[in-house]
């Protein structure tokens, strides 16, 4: 049994951290999902950016909507779309299957409304009603800002990945502000069962940290970070507070492992994926990551309830000079503007290719 599998049978959803339209036109999608026992995917500007600039499979739909005098943001949504409406459509079997509970894809806001809230909600409601799709999820950054977008979005029955949570305070947040949405559609006698994932980014932990900390801790501070999260999220789900709106007929928010690809290549390179193995959460694993994991992967054993040893080691990165509280607030502020540094970076490749091509035409 492949361990990409295994991680399915013990209660893991395997999520791929990547679209392009090549992925979807060579049926390698349809693969990875019929193979690897992926249930779903997630996008963002970066994976979008990538996707655009290396292939020539967008130039037809961009030439398209130039006729139709689309561009910048509005085209790229219309790309965007047409890629993570296919996607859905693949996924839709295990949406059904599970009840909505897993099979999900997930489209971003635009970075440049982080600190927007009024305008974060009015775009998560217009691009969930425009892909008309019931799995498919709006991706709100946790910030300070998007804290009452998220809250709102909820309330108003759109599905929301929660993006960019680094700590377990920030988790914690995100929780609350989904919890709040779900109480409030209790109280106005609306239909609670609407889905949210919080995804927490593990692996840019270790990067930051890098040579500044003693060697016989590399790598550890996310997996460490990860372990008090989970505890909390444990906590969460048999909290009186939750456990009332669960009885009303809502469903918990799952946690997502974000940033499971190992960037230091001295370290193993399924080490994010053997470590975060737990029930009830998702790893969105890079293509690289999926590939190693189903060719030699081996499944590690699943997260203690109860954080593990997690707090031990943290007091030895603190006692090392590292604060993960700055640290996590350093951590969202940067993954923020680097989201705006790719989403204007996307934008400039698509009105590069748009004058490339109505030259070329």
């Amino acid at each position: 049994m492949k361990a990409t599998q295994h991680l399915h049978n013990l209660g893991q959803s395997l999520w791929l951290d990547n679209i392009t339209r090549d992925l979807l036109n060579q049926a390698t999608l349809k693969r990875y999902r019929d193979e690897f026992s992926v249930t779903g995917l997630t996008s963002n500007p970066t994976i979008f950016d990538h996707a655009i600039k290396s292939s020539r499979a967008y130039d037809d739909a961009i030439l398209k909507g130039l006729e139709q005098s689309r561009s910048g943001e509005e085209l790229f949504f219309d790309l965007a779309l047409d890629d993570l409406v296919r996607a859905a459509d693949l996924f839709r079997a295990a949406h059904d299957r599970t009840n909505g509970v897993d099979g999900w894809v997930s489209l971003e806001v635009s970075p440049l409304l982080a600190h927007d809230t009024l305008s974060t909600i009015a775009a998560a409601r217009e691009l969930f009603a425009r892909a008309a799709r019931p799995n498919m999820f709006i991706k709100i950054p946790g910030t300070k800002e998007g804290l009452p977008a998220i809250e709102e979005a909820i309330f108003a029955g759109v599905p929301i990945n929660v993006t960019l949570l680094f700590s377990r305070e920030q988790y914690v947040a995100a929780a609350e502000a989904y919890l709040r949405g779900i109480e409030r559609r209790i109280a106005a006698g609306l239909n609670p069962q609407v889905a949210s994932v919080a995804s927490v980014f593990i692996s840019r932990w270790d990067v930051a940290v890098a040579g500044k900390v003693p060697s016989e801790l590399s790598n550890q501070l996310g997996i460490a970070i990860a372990g008090r999260t989970y505890k909390a999220y444990l906590e969460l789900l048999v909290n009186s507070r939750w456990q009332r709106v669960f009885n009303a007929g809502a469903r918990p928010q799952r946690l997502l492992w974000a940033s499971t690809g190992t960037k230091d290549p001295k370290a193993p390179d399924i080490l994010y994926a053997k470590a975060l193995v737990a029930p009830f959460t998702i790893n969105t694993i890079p293509e690289n990551t999926l590939k190693a994991l189903a060719d030699h992967g081996e499944v590690g054993p699943l997260m203690a309830h109860d954080g593990g040893d997690c707090e031990k080691i943290l007091a030895r990165f603190a006692q090392a000079g590292i604060n993960v509280d700055n640290l996590a607030a350093r951590l969202q502020d940067e993954g923020a503007k680097a989201f705006v540094k790719s989403w204007n970076d996307l934008l400039a490749v698509i009105a590069s290719k748009s004058v490339a091509l109505q030259q070329a035409a």
